[in-house]
C-alpha cells in the first residue's frame, strides 16, 4: 500500500480515537471564530462527511459546484436551527450521510447533476441543522464554514485510487456510526 494512503488511514484512525463526536445537541453552546473553526474537526461524523463530499465531488462531471453548494446549504440549515423544531433522528441522519457519501466515493458512482445537487444540498442542510444547534453567532459560523471548505478541499486532493480506498473507509465508518445511532 502506498505510503500516503497508509499515513492518511492512520491519521483518520487517530482522529477516530482522539476526537469525540460533538456536533450534536446536548453539548454546550459555543461562540467565536475559533470555536467555529475547530467545530467540524471535533465531530468525527461531520469530518468524515466533509472529506467524502470532497472525494466524491472529484468523481462527478460538474463536481466543482458540490462543495460550495454544501457550504451554502449548511449555512442555511444552521440559520434555521433555532426556528425549526428539533429533529429526533438528526444524529441518525448525519451518520447515514457519512455512509452514503463514503459509498458514493468508494464506488466512484457518477450520477446526473440534478441528483448530485439534491443529494449534497439535503445532506448539507441536515449538517447545518446539527451545527446550528451548537454554534452561536456570525463569527462561529464563519469559522465553521472556512474549516468545512478546507476539509472538503483536502478530500478532493487524492488521486482516483486513493479516493476510492478512502471512500470505502469512510463508508465503513458511516455504517458503524449508523449502527451506534440506531
Amino acid at each position: 500500500m502506498h505510503k500516503m494512503v497508509r499515513y492518511g488511514l492512520a491519521g483518520l484512525a487517530g482522529l477516530a480515537l482522539a476526537l469525540p463526536a460533538m456536533a450534536h445537541p446536548g453539548h454546550a453552546l459555543e461562540s467565536g471564530f475559533t470555536a467555529g473553526l475547530v467545530h467540524p474537526l471535533t465531530g468525527f461524523d461531520h469530518l468524515l462527511a466533509l472529506l467524502a463530499v470532497g472525494l466524491w465531488s472529484r468523481q462527478q462531471r460538474h463536481g466543482v459546484v458540490l462543495p460550495p453548494l454544501l457550504l451554502v446549504l449548511m449555512a442555511l440549515g444552521a440559520s434555521m436551527a433555532g426556528v425549526l423544531p428539533a429533529v429526533a433522528v438528526l444524529e441518525t441522519s448525519i451518520a447515514a450521510t457519512v455512509l452514503l457519501f463514503g459509498v458514493l466515493a468508494a464506488f466512484a458512482l457518477r450520477v446526473p447533476p440534478t441528483l448530485s445537487v439534491l443529494t449534497v444540498g439535503c445532506c448539507g442542510f441536515l449538517h447545518g441543522l446539527a451545527h446550528g444547534r451548537e454554534l452561536a453567532g456570525m463569527a462561529s459560523g464563519a469559522g465553521f464554514l472556512l474549516a468545512s471548505a478546507v476539509i472538503m478541499a483536502f478530500g478532493a486532493l487524492p488521486g482516483a485510487r486513493v479516493r476510492r480506498v478512502a471512500g470505502a473507509a469512510i463508508g465503513a465508518a458511516g455504517a458503524v456510526l449508523l449502527a451506534q445511532a440506531a
